[in-house]
């Protein structure tokens, strides 16, 4: 059943895996984001953390579900931003892209960038790049979607394709770099006179 499979993945934010991936990322100096089920209070949230370099943990709780999540999960109620070595981040999931609000608050001065991991449909493959250069584009600001590839061919569910293209968009909403629906890796600098560039040009902060 679902909610059996859910309790065996659900990780508390205290757990072993958490606390492991902190230490690594303290070791190796780097920050990390992942996405997990959170088990909290008897209660499972969609949520991806952000881990800093320092060990240093901050949550968001996936704040709109899509489809059935709802029978599963309980949806978050904040919105989050953390402090990463090159800027400040707000962090999205998936679906959350569709909803302008969410964007409108994160849209500030202080929040550079956006990131978003995601596991979109294959079908709706051109909805993840749009959004993703919507949300960069009327926050002016750079938005990363690391989003899921291959498929999911589980028992008693359906099968499911991924969009993969994960891509990194400028704040001018242009696509920076994409990969495409292979398993490999991005590696890019966020140029920051790119990022002054658009937003002296569009002044809306000023």
């Amino acid at each position: 059943m679902a909610d059996e499979r859910i309790e065996a993945a659900a990780l508390a934010r205290d757990s072993a895996p958490i606390e492991e991936l902190r230490s690594l990322a303290e070791q190796h100096e780097i920050a990390l984001v992942v996405g997990f089920v959170e088990a909290a209070d008897d209660t499972f949230y969609n949520a991806t953390a952000y881990i800093g370099p320092a060990g240093d943990l901050a949550i968001y709780r996936k704040r709109h579900l899509w489809d059935s999540e709802a029978e599963l999960l309980t949806p978050g109620d904040e919105l989050v931003t953390v402090e990463t070595p090159v800027c400040t981040a707000g962090l999205q999931t998936c679906y959350n892209l569709n909803f302008v609000e969410d964007s409108a608050t994160l849209a500030r001065a202080d929040v550079t960038a956006l990131i978003v991991p995601g596991a979109w449909p294959d079908a709706y493959r051109d909805n993840w790049r749009l959004l993703l250069r919507t949300r960069a584009l009327d926050g002016v600001r750079w938005t990363i979607g690391a989003n899921r590839t291959g498929k999911r061919d589980t028992p008693d569910s359906r099968l499911m394709r991924y969009a993969g293209h994960s891509l990194v968009v400028r704040p001018d909403g242009s696509i920076h770099r994409e990969l495409d629906r292979r398993e490999t890796t991005l590696v890019l600098d966020l140029d920051a006179a790119i990022f002054k560039s658009q937003r002296d040009l569009i002044g809306v902060f000023n």
